[in-house]
């Protein structure tokens, strides 16, 4: 393979997905250094790699929009967009996601060289000019990271993020966020990966009396702007409380990002939060039920994951009847413990 010019990613979602692949960014910028690099990540996401340092640039994917164009039956507003991609001329593509609109992306770049998982879904797999067999590795990230055999480049562990400047002044201004306090990640897209909101106000209370002389200041709360209703204990908690701050639904990705990289502690599910904690390299407690660490845990920090499986367990996350009482043998009292552990 000559060596590629110009290069894109092509990983526009979940927010938690987009900030774990940036090893592969790292990876191909220390292979090559000379390569215009760029990103494709639906835009409510882009802040999640727009400050990294080896990205040269970001394509948004308007999702939404798009999506409007196709109900409309505006398909020529839709490959007015491909085509703008197409225009930047890449000569390497790596879809990241391997799903059905990543690899028309991928495919209408009319890029040369065109790799993807064997495995991708939804027929993605078609548009790729390499198809790397990644069955036998267990992670998602190490999966993607398998992306780079066909590049030839060196595999570079580097999950580093970086949030806005904008979004990390802002923080650094701001008094709530001085000192040692803990964000508290409670909410989930999916029921069957939620902890009970009351365990944690409890936790939250916990860390706030400073038994022992551990626990911290203050407790953060973030979350997504349609997930308070998943929150009633701790918003009540925050209400009569002005050690818990309440910032659900109310931050960009950039300032959750600058947040959680002046934390002490990241307490929560199987989030976004979670993976942005880990390319901080902040302490975490992770709440797991029914997903795979092996899997999908937090990279290399399997460690900081409480989860009780039995024999018979079935993980589907997207079934609350087995994930809801999976999550509800996590007790609030080991939790507490394991807070206090990292903070200690």
């Amino acid at each position: 393979m000559t060596s590629p010019e110009r290069i894109l990613i092509v990983r526009p979602s979940a927010l938690g997905d987009v900030c774990r692949s940036v090893p592969v960014l790292a990876s191909l910028r220390a292979a090559l250094p000379e390569a215009r690099i760029d990103w494709l990540v639906q835009d409510g996401f882009a802040d999640g790699v727009r400050a990294h340092p080896a990205l040269d640039g970001v394509v948004e994917f308007p999702r939404k929009r798009l999506g409007r164009m196709m109900r409309r039956g505006n398909l020529p507003g839709v490959i007015r967009w491909l085509n703008e991609i197409r225009r930047a001329r890449y000569d390497l593509v790596l879809d990241c996601q391997g799903l059905a609109r990543s690899g028309i992306i991928t495919r209408w770049t009319g890029a040369r060289t065109r790799i993807g998982d064997a495995g991708a879904r939804e027929g993605a797999r078609l548009a790729y000019t390499h198809r790397v067999d990644s069955s036998a590795v267990p992670h998602t990230v190490d999966k993607m990271l398998a992306l780079l055999e066909p590049v030839g480049a060196p595999v570079e562990h580097d999950m580093r993020l970086f949030a806005p400047r904008e979004d990390v002044a802002q923080a650094a201004g701001d008094a709530r966020f001085a000192g040692q306090f803990a964000v508290i990640a409670p909410t989930s897209r999916w029921a069957g990966k939620r902890w009970p909101a009351e365990r944690f106000a409890a936790v939250a209370q916990a860390l706030l009396s400073r038994e022992g002389g551990r626990g911290v200041e203050r407790v953060v709360l973030v979350g997504g702007p349609g997930e308070r209703e998943q929150c009633g204990p701790l918003l009540e908690l925050a209400a009569g409380n002005d050690r818990v701050v309440d910032l659900i639904g109310q931050t960009s990705v950039g300032m959750m990002m600058a947040v959680i990289e002046r934390s002490s502690l990241v307490l929560a599910c199987d989030s976004a939060a979670l993976h942005i904690a880990v390319g901080f390299d902040r302490p975490i407690v992770g709440l797991y039920g029914p997903t795979d660490v092996s899997k999908v845990g937090p990279y290399q920090r399997e460690k900081d994951v409480i989860q009780h499986t039995r024999d018979g367990d079935v993980l589907d996350h997207k079934d609350e009847r087995l994930g809801g009482p999976m999550m509800e043998r996590i007790t609030a009292e080991e939790v507490i413990g394991a807070c206090l552990e990292r903070l200690g």
